[in-house]
């Protein structure tokens, strides 16, 4: 369906891709850093189900409602942008964290990677202008094709950001150990997430 040639040259264009520091990578990062390695690999999990979303809309064409429409592009930019705030609060809020504290449930941290990565739109609108100039209609089904390019995109994202969030979930396991950085950790990870809420908040629709 998908000839070895487009491959060759999908899979490099990908990976860069899923190497470029972004808010995905940094979400993961202040996960791991607050929650440690296995909430952080949750959380990439749940960004990787959401591309696929992303991806699923694109390809059956309703991703070309939110490229068109400036409203709901900015419904969903600003639902993102107040979960973000609300995960940052979460964190500025709860202050020092014991090293014999329960953990936070992997399942949160699995739907906050979801949340955030479904409120993104222009997730989406990335997927609508990268992943068409692979896809050639008189190979097969363009849903088909879809998938199969974002399958590739979103696994390579999942071991990319679990890798950061590992790196940083053992950076956090040593700081709780003190106080003092265990309180200035929750105001790190607080300020990540608000950073990522105003980059949501101001970033141009094109």
């Amino acid at each position: 369906m998908i000839d070895a040639v487009t491959l060759l040259a999908f899979i490099p264009a990908a990976l860069v891709l899923n190497f470029t520091p972004g808010a995905d990578m940094m979400f993961c990062f202040g996960q791991g850093l607050r929650s440690g390695a296995r909430p952080a690999i949750a959380a990439s999990a749940g960004i990787s189900v959401g591309s696929m979303v992303h991806v699923l809309l694109a390809g059956l064409g309703l991703g070309a409602a939110v490229a068109t429409m400036p409203w709901l592009f900015d419904v969903i930019r600003w639902m993102g942008v107040a979960y973000l705030l609300y995960l940052a609060w979460g964190a500025f809020r709860s202050g020092a964290v014991s090293a014999d504290a329960p953990s936070k449930p992997t399942r949160f941290a699995f739907r906050d990677g979801l949340v955030v990565n479904l409120t993104n739109p222009k997730v989406i609108l990335f997927v609508l202008a990268f992943i068409p100039q692979f896809v050639n209609p008189a190979t097969g089904s363009i849903l088909l094709q879809f998938l199969v390019f974002g399958v590739i995109i979103s696994l390579g994202g999942f071991v990319v950001n679990g890798l950061v969030g590992i790196f940083a979930g053992g950076a956090g396991k040593v700081l709780i150990s003190n106080p003092r950085a265990s309180r200035i950790l929750g105001w790190v990870t607080g300020g990540i997430f608000s950073a990522l809420a105003i980059r949501l908040a101001i970033m141009e629709r094109a």
